[in-house]
């Protein structure tokens, strides 16, 4: 029987019905698949599915965790699901199978999630937008001539869309809240080091990087990181452990607030004025829930900024291709790059010294220290997500843009989000506003260190005082 509601309910509604044995999960997995298979010819959001594996994990028996039942993606990005693909958008991948489970994906299954495959992400999680040359654009559900963004484009759309209630995305500049406010979702980069990256390696990006979800509540969210938190064995640090858990501060108050608003950008960016309207209406609706709200901004160099994110990641680039190249015995071609990875390839390898990558190190880690303690006079601190509505396709295309383009671009659309990634705070990006076009405008607030209970209760507050849940877009 075919399960018609499926796409009213979030992820934790769906693991209900299936509970209470209203629903089969072979009736939600079958609805999940009939929606991927009808949306994604015109989304791109699905760049590998394992129906047939699902199917016979399903009738053997998932794990009876939070999310027993609940349809899932991973993301085509390291996340490694043993005897399953893993491309991380590039087509020097391909042909590359998991010989064993990620910690984070472990943990997503044994919370009871039934994965269909992999969602399309970009060249080694490279850009704010999901473009690669081997899998094509993914589309954004709200308006296909646009972005879903990046670097979890692929989630977003498909959970935008319907296809799954909830998706992994992992986020080292904003690649979990860049796509959740270009398709209108919720998007929570954790903690530093609250998930675990391993077992193949010990942190992502030197710390910048992090995984969770992306989804269309907060309480999915809460959910996801209780399922997925905490350190593994041989973590090289831990973040310190939670109060009591997340999905309970759903329900609880937030208290009364202390935010800063700030939308200061660097020289030469300026902020559409649709994600301006967005923050000042944000920061207009807390105000009228009873938070104290006043203009303050962080103290930030951003010239120091991107040119540390810069040597990081242009040094995690060339350790990459050089695992690969060794793994396949052979060097890599240039045509199985795109552009711009060349070029960052070309920087880890030849222009970026010992000295200059302990030098970023020590710039992420000041940074850090600095916002921290701007944080520690405020709860919480509020800016747009993106300077900018998702961005037309072929705007920031890898394929097409030389270094000193995609740095121009990058920088003049997402110059909010990298700064939380260094300095390691919990961040999150809501859909509290759509434009004219009606396009989503997500909205970001910033956690104090291992403070992501603040922000959950605020989130849960906003979610119902302004509730998106009944917004969908054309696609889906």
């Amino acid at each position: 029987m075919a399960f018609q509601e499926y796409d009213r309910y979030d992820a934790l509604g769906l693991a209900a019905l299936i509970r209470d044995r209203q629903v089969s999960a072979a009736e939600v997995l079958e609805a999940a698949i009939a929606r991927i298979e009808a949306l994604d010819g015109r989304l791109n959001a699905v760049s590998h599915r394992q129906f047939d594996r699902a199917r016979r994990e399903v009738s053997l028996g998932l794990p009876q965790g939070p999310f027993h039942g609940v349809p899932f993606l991973l993301k085509d990005l390291y996340a490694l699901d043993a005897g399953e693909p893993s491309g991380n958008g590039s087509r020097f991948y391909d042909g590359f199978l998991a010989d064993h489970n990620s910690e984070i994906v472990t943990r997503f299954r044994n919370a009871g999630l039934a994965v269909l495959g992999r969602s399309n992400s970009p060249e080694f999680g490279l850009v704010p937008t999901t473009e690669p040359t081997r899998f094509g654009p993914t589309r954004n559900p709200w308006n296909p001539d646009r972005s879903a963004g990046g670097s979890s484009g692929g989630g977003a759309a498909a959970v935008a869309a319907r296809m799954v209630p909830i998706a992994h995305a992992t986020d080292g500049g904003g690649s979990i809240r860049i796509p959740a406010s270009a398709c209108g979702l919720v998007g929570l980069k954790p903690t530093r080091a609250r998930c675990p990256m391993g077992p193949d390696v010990g942190e992502g990006w030197n710390g910048l990087s992090a995984g969770l979800v992306v989804s269309r509540s907060v309480r999915d969210t809460a959910a996801a990181l209780d399922a997925v938190e905490g350190p593994a064995v041989g973590d090289p640090y831990a973040c310190p452990p939670k109060a009591r858990p997340f999905l309970s501060e759903v329900a609880a108050s937030p208290g009364r607030l202390r935010i800063a608003l700030s939308t200061a950008v660097p020289p030469g960016v300026t902020v559409d004025p649709d994600c301006m309207a967005a923050v000042q209406d944000a920061a207009k609706l807390c105000a009228e829930l009873g938070h104290v709200v006043e203009d303050a901004d962080p103290p930030v160099d951003h010239e120091a900024l991107w040119h540390a994110f810069e040597v990081l990641v242009c040094s995690h680039v060339a350790n990459t291709v050089n695992l690969r190249e060794a793994a396949l015995g052979r060097a890599v071609r240039p045509d199985e790059l795109e552009r711009s990875t060349l070029a960052f390839l070309e920087i880890g390898r030849h222009r970026v010294s010992g000295a200059d990558y302990a030098r970023a190190i020590l710039t992420i880690h000041g940074l850090g220290r600095r916002l921290g303690a701007f944080m520690e006079r405020y709860d919480l601190m509020l800016t747009p997500t993106l300077a900018k509505p998702p961005v037309r396709l072929g705007e920031i295309d890898m394929g097409a843009m030389d270094a000193e383009t995609y740095r121009e671009r990058l920088r003049a659309y997402i110059p909010f989000t990298p700064i939380e990634n260094a300095a390691g705070l919990p961040a999150i990006s809501l859909p509290l506003a759509w434009n004219g076009e009606g396009l989503p405008i997500g909205v970001h607030f910033v956690g104090r260190y291992a403070d992501e209970a603040t922000l959950l209760r605020l989130a849960a507050q906003l979610e119902q005082a302004r509730p998106w849940a009944g917004r969908r877009p054309p696609i889906s």
